[in-house]
């Protein structure tokens, strides 16, 4: 089983506000719509209920402490470890999709960290810090347009 991280991230840490992305750039959710399609997703609470609806095609495994808590289209996990019993039914790789608080728990067993990094110092309530020991292995940048900040695809491996 690959475990990898699936982020946008701005230049101050912030990855969401008010249980939103404090950004709208589609070639970010295209970009991870492409990488996610097939494979389960581990997330939080939170993150589940950020969605509009499940997402198509993909399996929503959402770790919660709140051992009542169901939701259509949700399987549910309380610890790491049980979340990654579920998604490795699938034995291939495993999506992590946040939020902080999840990251925080899966960083030590992560492959590899698929980063969208914002550039721009964003205000936000969610923040996940710099990735140390990790080596880039990937960069695609892209420019600013109009209201819309500079990004920069990053695939990060441990060093």
């Amino acid at each position: 089983m690959t475990i990898v991280f699936h982020l946008a991230r701005a230049d101050n840490g912030v990855i969401g506000r008010d249980g939103a992305l404090p950004w709208h750039l589609p070639a970010d959710l295209k970009q991870f719509k492409v990488a996610t399609m097939g494979r389960p997703m581990v997330m939080g609470r939170k993150t589940f209920d950020s969605f509009p609806a499940p997402l198509p095609g993909r399996r929503h495994i959402v770790l919660t402490r709140d051992r009542d808590w169901r939701a259509a289209g949700a399987e549910v996990a309380h610890s790491p470890e049980e979340a990654l019993v579920l998604a490795g039914e699938d034995r291939g790789e495993v999506a992590v999709i946040g939020g902080a608080e999840i990251f925080r728990l899966f960083l030590d067993r992560a492959d590899r960290i698929e980063l969208t990094e914002v550039h721009a110092a964003i205000d936000g309530d969610a923040t996940v810090p710099p990735f140390e020991g990790w080596r880039e292995i990937a960069r695609e940048d892209h420019p600013a347009e109009g209201e819309r900040p500079a990004y920069s695809f990053v695939t990060l491996v441990r060093a």
